[in-house]
């Protein structure tokens, strides 16, 4: 079957500097991909490319040919994208090192598949019937800037908070914590943290140590990727639940997934579709953590409403108790309009309430 396949980059621009312990980013490159079938030009799936800088194996100078060559393979080579299978993509496509265009091809042909209209499963989240609990996300900054965020996600009634950490001197960061927990309880607030990387080994276990007295939730991934021998012995005696999140990025092959949970033995795994390489690869870590006793949740990327809309739905497909994080669809000024909604700590799909935006009217690569 024949497929035509346009690009459309769009830059988005942060509301405020979003700050990690990589550093501060203030806008976010992403490609749309509109994908249809020759003979059927009136229906478009919509899939989003959003590599991260610092992150994305396919943060590259040259990401823009490869969606050029992406376009021609679709245009001149009869392909069968009959499953949604990112496996299979990766393989016909040679996708296997580009997770962000894996993904958005994915989402693309989920979303012809199911009509051209961002509906890309069918659940009780998609039907408007059923909310998704998230976490308030709250961004790194200086201390006030940090107690406005978690006031305000506490009055919106989030009953889970996930702190970046690893910006600040250490004892300003317990501060916030010993904060947060004089006014609200481990019982009535769940709190999580997330260093991104920035703790030394040396100094990781001590850290932890400080942290447990405030009753976290879990800290994602205390020290950066790499470095598995301590990473296991961090997560065997640790004092608070260990989360993997950056350790997944570039691991696609089946059995390297197997032996990483192996050898580490994390409490949690957080999946990122737009980083670990789409839906069906998020699918088989879910499935290989659930094997082995481990929790997991699932994370946007800062990807756009476009991105973060098919990634939801995929979350909604399990049966969702504990909040997931995806409340970063208000980060950007020039977001696309959507009918993704936030109430009480719980993200909606409301189309009745509002209609999808247009992309954006860009030259198209």
């Amino acid at each position: 079957m024949h497929y035509q396949l346009q690009v459309i980059p769009h830059t988005l621009f942060f509301k405020f500097d979003a700050r990690t312990s990589r550093g501060a980013i203030a806008e976010h490159q992403v490609y749309y991909l509109q994908l249809w079938e020759v003979d059927k030009p009136h229906l478009v799936g919509i899939g989003e490319c959003a590599p991260l800088a610092g992150l994305s194996v396919d943060y590259r100078p040259n990401l823009p040919q490869k969606l050029q060559w992406l376009m021609q393979q679709l245009q001149t080579a009869a392909i069968e994208l009959t499953e949604a299978n990112g496996t299979q993509l990766a393989t016909e496509l040679e996708l296997e090192d580009w997770p962000s265009v894996r993904f958005a091809l994915e989402t693309a042909l989920l979303d012809l598949k199911h009509g051209g209209k961002r509906k890309i499963y069918t659940n009780a989240f998609s039907h408007g019937e059923r909310g998704i609990p998230i976490n308030g996300l709250i961004w790194m900054g200086d201390k006030s800037f940090m107690q406005e965020q978690i006031k305000k996600k506490l009055t919106e009634g989030y009953t889970c908070l996930k702190l970046k950490i690893g910006s600040l001197d250490f004892a300003t960061e317990l501060e916030l914590l010993e904060s947060i927990r004089s006014t609200a309880s481990a019982a009535e607030l769940t709190i999580r943290v997330d260093a991104n990387g920035a703790f030394k080994p040396g100094e990781a276990f001590r850290k932890l140590e400080r942290l447990a007295r405030y009753e976290l939730h879990s800290i994602e991934q205390p020290i950066r990727q790499g470095q598995v021998e301590q990473m296991a012995q961090l997560c065997a005696y640790t004092p608070v639940p260990i989360a993997l999140d950056e350790e997944l990025i570039g691991v696609q092959q089946p059995e390297a997934r197997k032996k990483l949970l192996e050898e580490i033995k994390p409490q949690y795994i957080i999946l990122k579709p737009t980083l670990i390489g789409g839906l069906q690869a998020s699918a088989h870590w879910i499935e290989l953590a659930e094997a082995r006793g481990i929790g997991w949740w699932i994370t946007s990327a800062l990807e756009s409403n476009i991105g973060l809309n098919a990634v939801s739905q995929f979350t909604a497909n399990y049966d969702i108790t504990a909040p997931q994080g995806l409340g970063t669809g208000q980060l950007y000024h020039n977001n696309i309009h959507s009918p993704l909604q936030i109430e009480q700590g719980q993200l909606w799909y409301r189309q009745q309430e509002q209609n999808w935006g247009s992309l954006p009217a860009q030259a198209l690569l």
